[in-house]
C-alpha cells in the first residue's frame, strides 16, 4: 500500500445474525488465528437485549486478540461499549453527524455501494474506509445488485488523493477463497466477508487463505 490507512488492510469479518454469542465467540477466535484484522458485529434482526450481550463480549475478545471492532448501524452502542467504530449504510445516521456526536478518535465505515461519488462525499466526514459491493452474487444480502470491479479502482484514487492516513477501500458482498485475490488486484485495501467466512467448514484454516490473498497483492 502506497499510504497509511486509517482501518487495517487485510482480512475484515462480518459477523453472521447467530444468537449463539459461545458459537460466535469461537468463530472470532478461529478467524483471529487465521489471519483477521478487523472484525463488524452485524445483527439486524437481533433485540436491544441481545445486541448489548453479544456486543459486550465480542468487544472484550477483540480487544484481547487486538482485532479492531466496529458495530454495523448502531453508534450509540458503538461509544457505549467502547467498540472501536461503527459502520454506516444508506438508511443509517448521516455520517457527519455520528462523526459530530462519537468524536474523532472512532473509525467510521460508509457503505457506497457501486458509487464514488457517494465516497467522494464522505471523504470530508473523516470516514475510515468506504466499502463497495456487492462485489459479486452475496449470499448473505441476495438482492444487492452486483458492482463492477472499476469501482474499486476509482474509490482507491479518491482515497489517495487524501493525506495520510488515509480512508481505506473495502469491498463487500460475494468474496471468498475463490475470488479473494481478484479483489485485491483490482485495488481493494480489505474485503469484508461474511458466509465465505464464517460459514466455512474451517474458519480458521479460510482465514489464513483469505489474508494470504492480500498478502500476495
Amino acid at each position: 500500500m502506497t499510504a497509511q490507512l486509517k482501518f487495517p488492510a487485510g482480512l475484515y469479518g462480518v459477523t453472521p445474525e447467530w444468537d449463539d454469542v459461545s458459537r460466535l465467540e469461537d468463530a472470532v477466535r478461529a478467524a483471529a488465528r487465521g489471519g483477521m484484522r478487523a472484525l463488524q458485529l452485524r445483527h439486524k434482526t437481533a433485540d436491544a437485549a441481545l445486541r448489548l450481550k453479544l456486543a459486550s463480549r465480542i468487544s472484550e475478545v477483540c480487544k484481547e486478540l487486538n482485532i479492531v471492532f466496529l458495530i454495523n448501524d448502531d453508534w450509540r452502542l458503538a461509544k457505549e461499549i467502547g467498540a472501536d467504530g461503527v459502520h454506516l449504510g444508506r438508511d443509517d445516521d448521516a455520517p457527519e453527524l455520528v462523526r459530530n456526536a462519537i468524536g474523532p478518535d472512532m473509525l467510521i465505515g460508509v457503505s457506497c455501494y457501486a458509487d464514488p461519488v457517494r465516497a467522494q462525499s464522505f471523504i470530508a466526514c473523516d470516514v475510515s474506509y468506504i466499502a463497495f459491493g456487492a462485489m459479486f452474487a452475496s449470499k448473505t444480502k441476495q438482492q444487492a445488485p452486483v458492482a463492477p470491479l472499476s469501482v474499486l479502482q476509482a474509490g482507491r484514487e479518491i482515497c489517495l488523493a487524501q493525506s495520510a492516513p488515509r480512508p481505506a477501500v473495502v469491498a463487500i458482498g460475494g468474496i471468498d477463497t475463490s475470488n479473494a485475490q481478484q479483489i485485491f488486484t483490482a485495488g481493494a485495501d480489505s474485503i469484508a466477508v461474511v458466509a465465505g467466512l464464517f460459514l466455512a467448514e474451517n474458519i480458521e484454516q479460510t482465514a489464513r487463505i483469505l489474508s494470504n490473498s492480500f498478502s500476495i497483492h
